[in-house]
């Protein structure tokens, strides 16, 4: 099933970081992509700006690899992109991947982006309807607008649920909680 988003979200994607119920586990990983042309490579993909990006150079599809050290409960990824800036570089449709390593990654998502201007979230969900686990997630993509042939992704996020051991976290006021949650970590 191909999830399509026609209107980037204007939603605060930061919300639920700032609360501490998510937090940003891609520096926990080793990044890699398949190509990229010097100076716009990963440390422009993961920096803290809008105005920097990955620019790809090769064939499609063009992929960015995040593997992690241990295996990670992914709840969704975030990435920025900018029709409006870069056009026929801007990704159309992209396939979301999980797996132990390279050779058994299996596509979880597939997604069609409609010019996104800014952030667009995309849920991952495993067979049982909860935060995908996993080592290792490939964000693969697979067509550009306007049958561009390279690509820009301006920024790229990983995010994982925040639990105190097995207490999810609530935003609860409750004094007796809170000890408990940091008594736990």
């Amino acid at each position: 099933m191909v999830t399509k988003f026609s209107d980037t979200q204007n939603v605060d994607i930061f919300k639920d970081e700032r609360e501490g119920r998510l937090r940003e586990v891609g520096n926990q990983a080793v990044w890699s992509l398949s190509s990229c042309k010097p100076g716009f490579g990963v440390d422009q993909l993961t920096d803290e700006s809008n105005d920097t990006y990955w620019q790809s150079d090769g064939p499609q599809p063009h992929t960015v690899s995040v593997q992690f050290r241990r295996k990670t409960t992914v709840k969704d990824i975030c990435l920025y992109a900018d029709y409006k800036a870069d056009e026929s570089y801007t990704p159309n449709r992209l396939s979301i991947r999980a797996g132990n390593h390279f050779n058994d990654l299996c596509d979880v998502e597939q997604v069609e982006l409609c010019e996104p201007s800014g952030w667009v979230c995309i849920p991952l969900k495993d067979a049982q309807n909860k935060p995908l686990r996993t080592f290792m997630i490939q964000i693969a993509v697979l067509s550009n607008h306007q049958n561009g042939r390279d690509t820009h992704i301006r920024r790229i996020k990983i995010r994982s649920p925040v639990y105190y051991g097995e207490v999810p976290y609530t935003n609860s006021s409750s004094s007796a909680l809170k000890n408990l949650m940091y008594t736990v970590r």
